[in-house]
């Protein structure tokens, strides 16, 4: 039964996972609960150029993942451009149309066809600082993904990603720095374009001050530049997207 209950029971078995191979048959246990056949929790990346980056879990066929791999199809694979415009996830069948295909797109869904890859649905799992993702399960030709389904995913993506990123990359688990209050201020200021005096005046502090407190959450984070600090304060949850557009 596609429950709510049923849903957090998946979530919680998830947030206790240890390995790659512990959440691929977690995800097999949900296509299972959905009634589809296959999963791809993946990064929107060149595996083959990127080797060693991003996450990426699936049960594929292998002939299918080396042929979308060899065309480095994981950015411009049409599931993936289209779940890059979206949030809550999506039916392919709904959103996957000729009329917006790019050349190409029609060869691609054919080949996936051939490999008995039919109708699915995506969940996005967009991150700051982060190459796109998504979570998808897909049935094998003749059967459609339903708004059920659909939901029942929307419940589970998110937490899964999360978990093949941890997995990944342990450190992630660990509290990053934490900014003072004075620290964050300054770059959350800096962050919406104000230059440094700008910034002071604001403050009232001096200049000096502010470059003191800035360099000081640039060797919090271990990072070289004022990009690189807000990507990592994005990510470390020391300041959001919301402090930025305040104005």
């Amino acid at each position: 039964m596609l429950t709510i209950d049923a849903a957090h029971a998946f979530v919680l078995e998830i947030s206790q996972v240890k390995n790659a191979a512990g959440l691929a048959d977690l995800l097999q246990e949900v296509c299972a609960c959905i009634g589809c056949s296959w999963f791809a929790l993946s990064h929107h990346i060149d595996f083959l150029a990127a080797s060693g980056k991003g996450v990426r879990v699936h049960n594929y066929p292998e002939d299918w993942a080396l042929w979308f791999d060899e065309r480095r199809l994981g950015l411009s694979d049409p599931v993936h451009r289209e779940s890059q415009r979206s949030m809550a996830g999506f039916l392919w069948h709904e959103r996957i149309h000729r009329e917006t295909a790019r050349p190409g797109d029609e060869l691609i869904l054919t080949e996936a066809r051939r490999h008995d890859i039919g109708d699915g649905l995506t969940i996005p799992a967009h991150l700051a600082g982060e190459p796109f993702g998504s979570v998808s399960f897909a049935w094998k030709p003749g059967r459609a993904a339903s708004p059920a389904a659909l939901l029942f995913a929307r419940m589970i993506g998110g937490p899964a990603f999360e978990a093949a990123q941890l997995i990944a990359n342990p450190g992630l688990a660990r509290v990053g720095p934490r900014l003072t209050d004075r620290q964050r201020e300054c770059l959350i200021w800096t962050a919406k374009g104000n230059p440094i005096w700008r910034v002071a005046r604001k403050l009232d502090i001096s200049s000096d001050t502010v470059r003191e407190h800035l360099r000081n959450a640039r060797l919090r984070y271990g990072v070289h530049g004022g990009i690189p600090l807000t990507v990592r304060a994005l990510r470390g949850g020391d300041i959001n997207f919301s402090d930025i557009a305040q104005f």
